[in-house]
């Protein structure tokens, strides 16, 4: 399929800047594939299309304040610096810019979050064809020990706010109420809509509540610049499941019951590991550079909750492959669902709602 078969036109008022003032008041649009009806309901209304005996998959990386200011050593030049995976402690991939001139050997000093020097800083120990730069930091035993008190919401770009940004509202809601895992640098959105309460009542209902971690990075929303899909490589991504959390959802898929998949990180992760296990979960960690397209035969999940995604992205693709799977013919489906949200003023991507795929 081709890059461009992916794509559509957005208002930009449509474009959330802010989260609702209560989480569950977002909006959900519930998608019920074999009939293709579609209803408009709020989020506080998720548990009704739930039964007992359901298993919902939430993700629970936390994002870390992954976006630093810093400052060539000896020099005025002014740096900004988006963590991007994790090597070993103090050792990273970053994004930098501007990054173009920054060299091997090249020293970095971080600044704090109202822009003077601190003790931390970083050398460049190399840079890969895709832009990043390695970085080995000193000056702090671990630095996401110091992340919160020196970084920034890594927001996406979409998103206006006053640079930097040092809102404390997007360092509360820019976060899962369950986010336990540090190591997102940018959020699992379809998991921002829930609160304590609304996981309380999903539970009373008899439903199961798992957990993996996927830990997001910037590739995952990053558009796809190929001309056709199968030429688009996946930024790797950390994950997690447990040996309990696999089983409860094997137990699940063996009697029948319904796994409902909270956002496409957490589908992403049952899908790459079920790849690997004969259709089976099982407890393990590892990285995935899964890229779900149509047309894909889903293993695991029946029902996926998820956001409005960007044009051309290849969550745009994953959702497309889940409304048919194992067809082409989900790119016409979502894409109709998503005109559908358009003219009746649903708010897309990050801080947007939500739409529920059945």
């Amino acid at each position: 399929m081709r890059t461009a078969d992916f794509d559509y036109t957005l208002p930009p008022e449509l474009i959330a800047q802010k989260p609702v003032a209560e989480r569950d008041q977002s909006r959900l649009l519930v998608l019920q594939r074999p009939q293709g009806g579609i209803a408009h309901r709020r989020f506080r209304d998720f548990p009704q299309y739930l039964r007992s005996g359901d298993v919902v998959v939430l993700n629970n990386s936390r994002v870390i304040a992954a976006r630093l200011r810093a400052a060539k050593a000896g020099s005025a030049g002014q740096i900004e610096m988006l963590l991007v995976e994790e090597n070993a402690r103090n050792d990273w991939w970053v994004m930098l810019r501007p990054g173009k001139r920054v060299r091997a050997g090249t020293k970095i000093i971080l600044a704090n979050r109202h822009g003077q020097p601190t003790e931390i800083s970083a050398t460049v120990i190399e840079k890969n064809a895709q832009g990043c730069c390695r970085l080995q930091f000193s000056g702090s035993a671990n630095i996401l020990e110091v992340l919160d008190s020196i970084g920034e919401v890594p927001l996406p770009p979409y998103i206006a706010r006053d640079a930097p940004n040092r809102s404390e509202d997007d360092r509360e809601r820019y976060q899962t109420v369950y986010a336990q895992t540090d190591g997102s640098v940018a959020a699992p959105t379809a998991g921002l809509h829930f609160t304590k309460p609304l996981l309380d009542e999903i539970r009373s209902r008899g439903v199961e509540v798992c957990f993996v971690t996927l830990h997001v990075g910037p590739g995952t929303f990053a558009p796809v610049k190929g001309q056709n899909l199968d030429r688009h490589v996946m930024h790797a991504e950390q994950f997690q499941i447990s040996a309990v959390a696999a089983r409860a959802i094997n137990d699940a898929r063996r009697s029948g019951r319904r796994v409902v998949a909270v956002g496409t990180t957490s589908l992403r992760v049952l899908e790459s590991v079920a790849a690997e296990n004969r259709g089976l979960l099982a407890g393990c960690r590892g990285a995935t550079r899964l890229f779900i397209y149509p047309p894909h035969e889903f293993k695991i999940a029946d029902a996926l909750l998820t956001n409005f995604h960007l044009p051309r992205s290849t969550l745009l693709m994953l959702v497309s492959a889940f409304v048919t799977p194992g067809q082409t013919r989900g790119r016409e489906k979502i894409l109709a669902a998503y005109a559908e949200a358009i003219r009746q003023g649903y708010r897309f991507y990050s801080y947007g709602d939500a739409m529920l795929i059945l």
